[in-house]
C-alpha cells in the first residue's frame, strides 16, 4: 500500500511513522519536515488543567492520549535514539485575584466530576512549592497528572524515526489532490511531477483546507489561530533550588498565561491567541503583554534574558477538536485541527490514523471526531473566508 502525507509536523511524521511500521510504503511531503506548530508550541501534555466546559469529550481523547504518553516517549526515544525533553513535573494552576480564584474553584468543581485528580492550595502553599510566586498569589490547583515535553525535539526523533522506518521524505509541497472514478490517485507536486499513492493523509495543520482538487465535502474545516511565545533562559541552579520546577499556569487580566520550564534551562512563556487570518508577525504588544503578565505572576522574570520571541499558527476547528479519519473521498483521510492540545494528541492520532488508512475505520477512542460530524457548507465558508479579530 502507497501512502502519502501531506504536512511534515508533528501529527504527519506520527501518522507516517506509525503507518509505516502497519507495513506501508509512506512518503510526507512537506517543504520544512519537522516544521510547523509544534516549533512554537510549549509542549504541555494538559490533559487535566487544560479541561474547559463544553469539551467534555475532547478530556477523554485528551486522556486516552496522556496515558500513552509515557509508552510512547520511551518507544520513540529508543527508536530514533534521540531525547524527548518529557518530564513528568506537574502543572500549578495558580490565581492572582478573587475573580481567578473563583473562576479555579469552578474549575476545581468541574475537574472533581469528571473523575480528574486535582488538589485545591492556599497561596501560601502555592509559594511554597514555587517560592518566587507573587505574593499576591490567592490559590491555585496542583494537577501532577500533567506533565510536558519539548515539541522541538518530538519533532526531530520523529524524523529521524521515520526515516529509521522507511518512510521517504520529499522537501517540496503539494499542490493538488489528483483523483480518478476510484478515489484517491495521488497528490502532484510544486514541480508539476505526479507522487502516485493509494491512500492521502491532509496533516498540513492550518493549510490543510487549501490544498487544490479537494472535494467541497472533504475540505476540513480548519482555520490559523495565531499565537505569540517568548522563549527565556533561566539561571543554572548549580545545586540550589531552580528558578521555576514545573509547569505555572494562570489567567491574568482575563488572559491564559503559561510558564513552561525544561530541563535544558530554557522557560517559554505563552501564549496569545489572536484570529489574524496568516500573519505570523510577531508584534510589540504581543511581546509586551506576556512579559507584563508573566512579571505580575513571577516577577523576577524580568531578570532573564531573552532569547527568543515567535509566533506561529494553531489549526483550529469549529468545535476546538481535531478533524480525524477518512472522507467520502475513497483514500483520503484528515488529521488535522487540532488546535491547542496538537502535542497532547500526537500519541494517539498516530495510532488512530494508522488504523484509518490501512483499516478505513478509527479506533472507537476517536470515533466521535471524525470527519463526518462538519457539513460541506461550513468547510467551504471556513475556509475561503478565516475570521479575523475586530478591531
Amino acid at each position: 500500500m502507497r501512502v502519502c502525507i501531506v504536512g511534515g509536523g508533528v501529527i504527519g511524521l506520527v501518522t507516517a511513522w506509525r503507518t509505516a511500521q502497519r507495513g506501508a510504503g509512506v512518503t510526507v511531503v512537506d517543504p520544512s519536515p519537522g516544521g510547523g506548530a509544534a516549533q512554537v508550541a510549549a509542549g504541555m501534555l494538559a490533559a487535566v488543567t487544560e479541561l474547559h466546559y463544553g469539551e467534555e469529550q475532547l478530556l477523554a481523547l485528551n486522556l486516552a492520549s496522556a496515558r500513552r504518553y509515557p509508552d510512547f516517549a520511551a518507544e520513540l526515544a529508543e527508536a530514533s535514539g534521540q531525547q524527548l525533553g518529557y518530564r513528568a513535573c506537574g502543572t500549578l494552576a495558580v490565581a492572582l485575584d478573587s475573580d481567578d480564584r473563583a473562576h479555579l474553584r469552578e474549575l476545581h468543581a468541574l475537574q472533581q466530576r469528571c473523575g480528574l485528580s486535582a488538589q485545591w492550595l492556599s497561596g501560601r502553599e502555592c509559594r511554597r512549592l514555587e517560592p518566587l510566586l507573587a505574593p499576591g498569589v490567592r490559590g491555585g490547583l496542583r494537577v501532577d497528572g500533567d506533565h510536558q515535553i519539548d515539541p522541538r525535539l518530538l519533532s526531530r526523533a520523529l524524523l529521524t524515526a521515520c526515516e529509521r522506518a522507511g518512510v521517504v521524505t520529499l522537501r517540496t509541497r503539494a499542490t493538488r489532490l489528483r483523483t480518478g472514478r476510484g478515489g484517491v490517485e495521488g497528490v502532484t507536486l510544486a514541480d508539476g511531477s505526479e507522487l502516485a499513492a493509494d491512500a492521502v493523509v491532509l496533516a498540513a495543520g492550518s493549510e490543510s483546507g487549501r490544498l487544490a482538487g479537494v472535494p467541497a465535502e472533504c475540505v476540513p474545516p480548519v482555520r490559523p489561530v495565531k499565537g505569540q511565545v517568548l522563549r527565556l533562559r533561566m539561571p543554572d541552579p548549580a545545586g540550589r533550588r531552580p528558578f521555576l520546577s514545573r509547569t505555572v499556569r494562570a489567567v491574568v487580566r482575563g488572559g491564559p498565561l503559561y510558564l513552561v520550564p525544561r530541563e535544558s534551562g530554557e522557560l517559554v512563556v505563552g501564549a496569545t491567541s489572536e484570529e489574524r487570518g496568516w500573519d505570523t508577525t510577531v508584534t510589540a504588544g504581543g511581546v509586551y503583554e506576556l512579559l507584563r503578565d508573566a512579571h505580575e505572576l513571577l516577577p523576577g522574570i524580568t531578570e532573564l534574558e531573552l532569547v527568543e520571541t515567535r509566533a506561529g499558527l494553531r489549526p483550529c476547528s469549529p468545535d476546538n477538536a481535531p478533524v480525524l479519519g477518512p472522507t467520502p473521498l475513497p483514500g483520503l483521510h484528515l488529521a488535522t485541527g487540532h488546535h491547542r492540545n496538537g502535542v497532547l494528541l500526537t500519541p494517539v492520532t498516530g495510532d488512530a490514523l494508522a488504523a484509518s488508512v490501512t483499516g478505513g475505520q478509527l479506533p472507537p477512542e476517536a470515533a466521535a471526531f471524525g470527519a463526518g460530524r462538519f457539513t460541506a457548507e461550513v468547510a467551504t465558508t471556513d475556509i475561503e473566508q478565516p475570521r479575523e479579530r475586530q478591531p
